[in-house]
């Protein structure tokens, strides 16, 4: 009798290390001898958005500021890190008076360890001043044209703005002062073990010899002296510097009592099994959360048919019932003119050219009247970004829709718009919110998402807003009650992580939301890229109902913590998102009185209510109205 051999399951290639690098001269040191491996992928980021690559789950490990690190309870891998011993060069606080005369800071953003360094010195020296966290470029902008203001700056920036300030106060030195130690100001930091070959490899590559690239925010000798200020492979002094930085923060109140930084866990490699596609599918379903690996591996092993059957069911435990929803609103943009240039818009005209528009407040308030009339309750007023106007127009806009029609809500402005009435008006995102809240604004769409990846965006919308100042704008939104949703427009040519990652930040933002007590998004809206009219070639494009589907469902697994999925019969076809409410769609949206953005780029679809609700009932399910809270309503 000869023994049966039964094989293996089949080993994965091993996937590449994902890694979120600060792109600053400081922290190059320590991954620029990894760049250019071939198992390793470098996403190169300020160290805020590399942070936000980690939280998502879109990368293993990140550099980040420790200070952020010590909030989130991640650990660090030891003994590697960007420390100086003394002035620093790249952490500066800058203004045209002496320092010491400066009533507030605007502090750069992008870091949350030099704003929080920079309270600590204040709060030891018993300075009262304000700090304000904001965009570099507009904190620059400030502490020159206020009396009485300074900017904190870090990295490249401060090393490119040093010479067009007369004053100075670099904090790297005022620490050492301070206490005689070493600061540390980043880390690689992860959310969980590390395989400990991974560590190893990141405490050699901080080793190696590093020489400045040109070009750079600093040349030959200059770029040398600066380096030779910093160091990245830390020793004891680093690591007593680095506790009673967070000891001070903890003391004057800036951080939790309980906020440490550990050393991470470290573990074996272990051979990596291929992902059964049927084993993720059942957990996905039942709520089993899937990360990017396991996405991925859904998305390209899962047939379609066992993805949107485990799609719908989780449907089903979200939203049970027969009851799918949508809305009667209408689609007004009060201006095509937009200066973003988006390759896949075929609707914006630039400033100055014959076809531009801005629509008056009378033929806005016409259109509200003929929405009401046929039962609507809600505009969804979207537009170009328009130079012309400011906060003051979108203002006025606003209170006299309000006025002539209070019962109607205004769910309005893309985070596109809002950042950039924000930049023409010059206030800060949050003063726009509050003044677009106070005339009247009711609601924020998820307008302008697109893929949330800064290398798509700079592809296909670079003068759009970067992923983190959409995600960003949608909490601000979310922290004054507004009611918010997510959208993707996908297809464009992405690859398929791109796309999980953008499921995965949207993810992450809800979970923040449910965390602070938020409602956060109330749906996600997936929808294809239309190519017809834009300059994007058709060839490049997979906008066929299948991929559609794919995406819908694989997004209703991945997004666990959104309750509603919209499906788009706009791009799609009644028969398709007939398709996709079972497919983990619970809603089919608005009947569109009117649109023209889709439409422009070649989409032609449009129903009646009637029309809508016999698409939905064909389909198996009972249709129902709702407004934007997904109240129900008669």
């Amino acid at each position: 009798m000869t023994a049966s051999i039964v094989s293996p399951p089949p080993v994965a290639p091993a996937r590449p290390l994902r890694l979120a690098v600060i792109q600053d001269l400081n922290a190059r040191p320590l991954w620029a001898a990894l760049e250019g491996a071939p198992d390793v992928l470098l996403r190169k980021r300020t160290p805020a958005q590399a942070a936000g690559l980690l939280e998502s789950g879109v990368v293993d490990l990140a550099l980040v500021p420790v200070a952020l690190a010590a909030e989130r309870g991640w650990s660090r891998v030891e003994g590697v890190g960007i420390a100086a011993r003394g002035a620093v060069g790249s952490v500066l606080v800058l203004g045209d008076r002496p320092i010491e005369e400066a009533r507030v800071i605007y502090a750069d953003d992008a870091s949350r360890t030099s704003a929080l360094l920079l309270r600590v010195l204040l709060a030891e020296a018993k300075r009262d001043v304000r700090v304000v966290p904001l965009p570099e470029a507009e904190a620059r902008a400030r502490a020159r044209s206020e009396p009485g203001a300074a900017a904190l700056l870090i990295g490249d920036h401060a090393l490119r703005a040093r010479a067009s300030f007369p004053h100075a106060w670099d904090l790297g030195s005022a620490w050492a002062e301070l206490t005689g130690l070493p600061f540390v100001f980043g880390v690689w930091a992860a959310t969980g073990p590390v395989v400990r070959a991974t560590a190893e490899r990141l405490v050699m590559a901080a080793s190696v010899p590093f020489e400045a690239p040109e070009p750079g925010p600093l040349h030959g000798d200059d770029a040398r002296r600066y380096l030779t200020a910093l160091h990245h492979v830390l020793d004891e002094r680093d690591e007593l510097g680095l506790e009673r930085f967070l000891e001070l923060a903890r003391r004057h109140g800036f951080l939790a009592a309980d906020a440490r930084l550990e050393g991470v866990a470290l573990r074996p490699a272990t051979r990596t099994r291929r992902a059964d596609p049927d084993a993720l599918l059942d957990g996905a379903s039942r709520g089993v959360r899937l990360d990017m690996d396991e996405a991925l591996v859904l998305f390209e092993r899962a047939s379609l048919p066992d993805l949107c059957a485990a799609a719908h069911a989780r449907r089903r435990a979200m939203v049970p019932g027969e009851r799918v929803t949508y809305i009667i609103d209408r689609n007004i943009n009060y201006t095509n003119v937009c200066v973003t240039r988006c390759d896949f818009c075929a609707f914006f005209r630039l400033p100055g050219h014959p076809e531009g528009y801005v629509l008056s407040n009378d033929e806005l308030a016409r259109k509200v009247e003929e929405t009401r009339a046929l039962g609507g309750r809600q505009i969804l007023l979207q537009g170009g970004v328009n130079p012309e106007l400011k906060i003051d127009w979108y203002e006025r806009m606003l209170r006299e829709l309000t006025e002539r029609a209070p019962d109607v809500n205004v769910h309005g402005f893309s985070p596109e718009e809002i950042a950039f009435i924000a930049r023409v008006s010059a206030l800060t995102v949050d003063e726009t919110l509050d003044r677009l809240v106070a005339a009247g604004l009711g609601s924020l769409p998820g307008g302008g998402a697109e893929v949330l990846v800064d290398e798509v965006r700079a592809r296909i919308a670079p003068l759009k807003v970067s992923t983190d100042g959409w995600l960003s704008i949608m909490e601000k939104a979310q922290r004054r009650g507004l009611t918010t949703t997510a959208t993707m427009m996908f297809a464009t040519g992405e690859e398929p992580r791109e796309r999980v990652e953008h499921l995965l930040r949207v993810r992450a933002l809800q979970d923040a939301a449910h965390e602070a007590g938020r409602p956060g998004f109330t749906s996600f809206i997936p929808w294809t890229f239309q190519a017809k009219n834009t300059p994007v070639p058709m060839e490049q494009v997979d906008g066929s109902p299948w991929a559609y589907l794919r995406m819908v469902a694989l997004s209703r697994l991945v997004i666990d913590n959104v309750t509603h999925f919209q499906a788009s019969w706009v791009t799609q076809g009644a028969g398709v998102a007939q398709a996709a409410l079972h497919a983990g769609c619970d809603d089919m949206g608005s009947i569109m009185i009117e649109e023209n953005v889709v439409s422009a780029a070649g989409a032609s679809f449009r129903m009646t209510e009637a029309e809508l609700r016999r698409q939905v009932v064909a389909a198996g399910f009972e249709p129902v109205r709702r407004n934007v809270h997904y109240e129900l309503v008669p």
